[in-house]
């Protein structure tokens, strides 16, 4: 993986940055956040710009073609970039202007760019979507993107990367029952910041 990023910004906001492991939900839960929250919390859930197609299902993101990925990388449009499996994400400077107002910011993050990002935003609070390795797996079978190998690698990685986050914030959110139960604790860990929606 290559990661890039620029000068450090300081805020009053926070920054949610979600990460967990290929299959845990990351996608479901902060759309669930996003269509469940109260309406007086200030938090903005932020779009990701990806190298992947628009009807690639999943999460709902911004599509660019590598070209235009670069270009935008080039003239320093994201605050976050990082590529992982052959894809390239982005997280635009819009956040900067959001924080500045006082205005909290949920990502979608990645646990491999955790560290890059919490030099550059102090105020970052990472949220790990965890699932046990038999639920994740039988998740990962039955999207049916990967083959054994593959779902395999993807267990050992997310227990390694797991073991390896480090952060005196970090919440951990198990996400091994219903998506109600997950997103209802996720929606409180935003909601406790106390700081009116936009999406």
């Amino acid at each position: 993986m290559v990661f890039l990023f620029t000068v450090r910004v300081m805020t009053m906001a926070n920054i949610f940055y979600i990460i967990g492991a290929s299959g845990s939900g990351k996608d479901s839960l902060i759309r669930y956040a996003r269509e469940n929250i109260h309406r007086e919390i200030q938090v903005v859930f932020t779009h990701r710009y990806i190298t992947r197609p628009a009807n690639a299902g999943g999460e709902n993101h911004i599509a660019l073609d590598e070209k235009e990925f670069l270009s935008r990388q080039k003239m320093g449009c994201f605050a976050m970039d990082w590529y992982s499996h052959n894809t390239h994400y982005g997280i635009g400077i819009e956040i900067n202007q959001w924080l500045v107002k006082g205005i909290n910011v949920v990502i979608n993050g990645s646990r491999g760019y955790l560290e890059q990002a919490k030099l550059r935003y102090p105020e970052l609070k990472p949220v790990l979507i965890r699932v046990q390795p038999s639920v994740l797996r039988k998740r990962l079978e039955l999207r049916g993107r990967e083959d054994e190998e593959q779902i395999e690698r993807r267990l050992k990685q997310a227990i390694r990367l797991e073991q390896t986050i480090n952060h005196s914030q970090l919440v951990t959110i198990e996400n091994n029952e219903s998506l109600h139960t997950a997103g209802d604790q996720l929606i409180k860990v935003i909601q406790n910041q106390k700081q009116a929606l936009c999406v």
